[in-house]
């Protein structure tokens, strides 16, 4: 007695695992990806860092009275519900400078990962066993402008084969071309096989995967991505702005260097940029190189000016806070502000 017919399932959504070839070289490579690749050690010794050289120190001249009433005039227009009679008719009464130090890490990496991929196979190069396939870090790639994120796909020479697609083994024979006896297999007439959900075996629907081909072209696909990896120290400052904001702006440059690994600073005025410095290099050299390789490092010092500005309006003293190369405006307690309501 045979089972009664089930329901037609839904065609394959990825090709099975089994039709991955084992790539010497490559015997842990998944459909998906598996993981970053660590780099080979290098054959010869890496270029050590040079020491920066002393850089003067930079003051960055207060700004008038004009600029900042300016600025608190250009911040209430992008304001609608702020009305302009306290940035016009305020009367400033103090002008206070907290400029700050800024210093950044830049390490500039190259990761490579691999996976099994397909395609459907239009007469495209088979290659799989002609040769070794290269190691995933022996294949070029092209290096895109330093500290700019990028990623390129590549694949992977002498790895592609070509694999049928869309039959599966009869469930009704079993494969057997039969159901009782010598009677042919109605289900399949015959032929052992049945027909892909998706496309019939015949190309005529198009199947989701091989797009009607009935043939994949199965290979290893290399992902290679460059990342510019960025952390920032900001020397705390007692002006009362909050330090994320100083994340928005530019400040003026003072120092950079830029080499294959930078060395710590050393000999900065100021000791906290000097300890993020060592800090930051240390976790970035230990951290990186584990799963990436690095190839370029680039260190920024930078001084943002921050001046509080005290001003009276009817009697009451207010602050506000003019930072940056932009001279953007924190003006948190502005007095002449209003609740907008659409209707």
């Amino acid at each position: 007695m045979f089972a009664p017919p089930v329901a037609e399932s839904i065609g394959p959504t990825a090709p099975p695992a089994s039709m991955f070839d084992n790539m010497p070289g490559y015997e842990g490579t998944v459909a998906g990806g598996g993981g970053f690749l660590p780099p080979p050690m290098p054959t010869f010794p890496a270029a050590q860092p040079e020491p920066a050289l002393d850089q003067p120190q930079w003051n960055i001249p207060s700004i008038s009275e004009n600029t900042a009433r300016d600025a608190l005039l250009l911040f209430v227009k992008s304001k609608c519900c702020y009305s302009s009679a306290p940035a016009k008719d305020g009367v400033i009464t103090n002008m206070e400078a907290f400029n700050t130090y800024r210093y950044r890490l830049d390490t500039f990496t190259e990761s490579r990962s691999t996976e099994w991929s397909h395609e459907p196979y239009t007469g495209q190069t088979v290659d799989a066993y002609a040769q070794q396939p290269p190691g995933p870090w022996d294949i070029p790639a092209k290096t895109p402008q330093f500290f700019l994120d990028d990623k390129q796909f590549i694949k992977v020479p002498y790895t592609s084969s070509v694999k049928y697609f869309c039959t599966k083994v009869c469930w009704v024979c079993n494969g057997s071309c039969y159901r009782h006896g010598n009677d042919r297999c109605t289900h399949c007439s015959g032929r052992g096989r049945e027909n892909c959900s998706s496309c019939h075996g015949q190309g005529s629907r198009q199947c989701d995967i091989c797009n009607g081909k009935q043939q994949l072209l199965v290979y290893i696909k290399l992902t290679v991505k460059w990342t510019n990896n960025s952390d920032a120290y900001v020397v705390e400052q007692l002006s009362g702005l909050r330090v994320e904001n100083l994340s928005k702006v530019s400040g003026k440059e003072l120092f950079r260097d830029t080499q294959y690994m930078v060395y710590p600073l050393s000999g900065f005025p100021d000791t906290s940029v000097v300890s993020a410095s060592q800090r930051l290099v240390s976790e970035h050299q230990g951290k990186y190189m584990q799963t990436s390789r690095i190839l370029q490092q680039r260190q920024i010092i930078e001084l943002i000016p921050i001046t509080k500005v005290t001003y009276t309006w009817k009697g009451k003293s207010n602050i506000y806070f003019v930072y940056g190369n932009e001279f953007k405006v924190d003006a948190d307690d502005y007095p002449a502000t209003c609740c907008c309501t659409v209707m």
